[in-house]
């Protein structure tokens, strides 16, 4: 009697660890199927890449004035990288050059220039996707800022916000108007010279 028990117990073990098994095995597949792991996804390293202090690193703050007629309408960017520092006007939608400063800089000036940058959260933020960071238009009664961190000219992250009420707050997670100081001044003539710019 007990061999004729445990020879029906080992069959119906081993059907059960095989649908055990085969179980597992489709729940992998699944999950390998429908939630694919991309081993090759790339990480942010936008943090190490904005305090690094490469010579073909740069950051960008660029202002987008109202959306009004095409000779009135401003714009203007600062660049800075670790041996310049610009900072360009423009007129219409076109970006006439309207002025143009370049100065020198220096791997020490920079250095602490892209820490400030980095403790100010120049890199917090998700870029968005699709219309979602389709700018064309947005805030049209007041200023778009962009914040772009470049790696031999190719843009590594960029965010933006605006100075407009609403959903309008866009990509960047942190206060503007710190980052926005922190570049006018890296270059003497800036603060008058935006000032004078109608945006």
């Amino acid at each position: 009697m007990p061999s004729y028990r445990s020879s029906r117990v080992i069959p119906v073990a081993l059907v059960l660890i095989i649908t055990a098994v085969a179980i597992a095995a489709l729940v992998s597949l699944g999950r390998a199927i429908f939630f694919p792991s991309n081993p090759t996804q790339q990480v942010d390293v936008s943090h190490e890449t904005l305090i690094s202090l490469s010579v073909d690193n740069s950051v960008t703050f660029t202002v987008r004035g109202s959306i009004v007629a095409d000779e009135n309408f401003h714009s203007y960017i600062i660049k800075i990288t670790p041996t310049t520092r610009t900072l360009t006007t423009y007129v219409g939608y076109l970006d006439k050059k309207v002025n143009e400063i370049s100065l020198a800089n220096n791997t020490p000036s920079y250095e602490e220039f892209v820490y400030s940058l980095d403790r100010a959260g120049f890199v917090k933020g998700s870029e968005l996707t699709g219309d979602s960071n389709d700018l064309r238009g947005i805030c049209a009664a007041g200023r778009v800022y962009e914040f772009e961190l470049l790696k031999a000219d190719k843009s590594i992250k960029k965010l933006w916000t605006t100075t407009c009420s609403g959903n309008l707050k866009g990509s960047l997670a942190t206060n503007s108007t710190t980052l926005k100081n922190l570049f006018i001044k890296q270059i003497p003539e800036a603060a008058s010279i935006t000032s004078k710019i109608i945006l």
